[in-house]
């Protein structure tokens, strides 16, 4: 993790320019018991003098504002280390207490090593600095085969818990379950799992229910910039209509590998589920994996049909040969019929923004580009917080996911808790 390390506590108590990041206190813990104690010491010990406008000492007191824990399961040391580095970039727009939990050497002797940093910032020149603390533990041997026994004392009560996988979680196993206990969210990336990612998924939209937890999926929230550049094409009132008769969503995601469930298609899937939850459509057959491949495929596709009362709708979701890192979403197609009239609309994106492609019975329509740069970590991150409780999209996007994909026990959850 960046930044100075130190037994002794109290790091710098120079006066900070507003808006800027200061490290205020580092330590050192070998135990939980005195991590807490550390973490008690901060807010005793830390006190800052400034010069006041009439040329006298002002004081300052450095108060903790956390609003959330959070807690990053973060396995191996360099993964923590990148994630201590985002949560310490957040300290002014979402302060919090961060615990981040590394693992090392599972089968030698039980140890824990932990570093304790507050960072603050001035918000203004005649405010008090905020503070968040961030702890980054190392867990070994026995010890860390029970993370949530070590995270539990360390959180701040009656403050919402939020846990965030940046790997790929094991949400089938006891540690996971003792932790997602713990949670009230769960930050995860179903972009960056191993294999198809479609198990997990399923397996993932299960929680809700089981432990009365919120998902944010970052690689649902990547897509905003998708789903507005699709619904502005239906901001036309001559083309509203024509939603109500979607029959094909054909989604092109770039692939190196020709080997059905190589390639992670969460991100994929995931437009056909926010697309089938907004239109009301249900679930005719399930996707399944075929060996269907046609020019410039990379290997066999996804199908689906969905149904919205008597009209079906086909899916397919295609890998194609590309540059782009394998499961990135190349293009969204759909072909939408209203009685004689056809319209088809290509929507692809860019690092920088997305465009919008549509004809109406062969004719082009004017082209639409938006500038929506693609978001990165620390902006997933903030939003995901920004959102809690009110990320409705991702739940009725997840749930539906998990019905294309022959789970409807996810969806019959997702009906009961709301």
């Amino acid at each position: 993790m960046a930044g100075p390390r130190s037994h002794h506590g109290i790091v710098s108590t120079e006066p900070a320019a507003p808006g800027e990041p200061v490290l205020r206190w580092a330590s050192r813990a070998r135990s939980v018991p005195e991590v807490g104690r550390e973490l008690d010491r901060i807010w005793s010990t830390v006190s800052l003098a400034a010069v006041a406008p009439d040329g006298g000492v002002e004081r300052r007191i450095a108060a903790r504002s956390s609003v959330m824990n959070l807690v990053v399961i973060a396995g191996r040391s360099e993964v923590g280390e990148r994630a201590a580095s985002i949560v310490e970039g957040l300290t002014g727009r979402h302060p919090s207490r961060a615990l981040v939990v590394s693992q090392a050497d599972p089968d030698g002797p039980a140890w824990l090593d932990a570093q304790i940093h507050a960072h603050c910032v001035l918000p203004a020149h005649d405010a008090p600095e905020t503070c968040s603390e961030l702890v980054y533990l190392t867990a070994g041997g026995e010890t860390g085969q029970h993370l949530a026994g070590i995270v539990a004392p360390l959180l701040i009560h009656d403050l919402p818990v939020a846990v965030w996988w940046p790997v790929e979680p094991h949400f089938e196993s006891q540690q996971s379950h003792d932790l997602l206990a713990l949670a009230d969210r769960v930050l995860v990336d179903g972009s960056r799992w191993s294999g198809d990612g479609l198990r997990q998924l399923a397996h993932m939209a299960t929680l809700p229910e089981r432990f009365r937890v919120e998902i944010t999926d970052f690689a649902l929230v990547r897509q905003a910039r998708w789903r507005e550049a699709i619904a502005s094409t239906f901001d036309r009132p001559n083309l509203l209509p024509h939603l109500r008769g979607l029959r094909e969503v054909h989604v092109r995601y770039a692939a190196r590998s020709v080997t059905p469930g190589r390639t992670n298609i969460v991100k994929p899937l995931y437009h056909v589920a926010w697309l089938a939850a907004r239109c009301g459509l249900s679930v005719e057959r399930p996707l399944r994996a075929t060996d269907e491949a046609g020019d410039g495929e990379a290997g066999a596709s996804h199908r689906a049909v969905l149904r919205a009362g008597r009209r079906l709708v086909r899916v397919s979701l295609v890998p194609t040969e590309a540059d782009a890192p394998s499961g990135t979403t190349l293009a969204v197609d759909l072909r939408c019929e209203r009685r004689r009239s056809v319209l088809e609309i290509d929507v692809t994106a860019m690092a920088e923004g997305v465009v919008v492609r549509a004809t109406v019975d062969g004719e082009p329509m004017p082209e639409r580009r938006f500038h929506a740069p693609r978001k990165r970590e620390p902006d997933l991150l903030a939003q995901a917080i920004d959102e809690a409780g009110h990320d409705h999209v991702g739940a009725e996007a997840l749930a539906q996911a998990a019905m294309i994909l022959g789970e409807p026990r996810a969806l019959a959850a997702h009906r009961r808790a709301h």
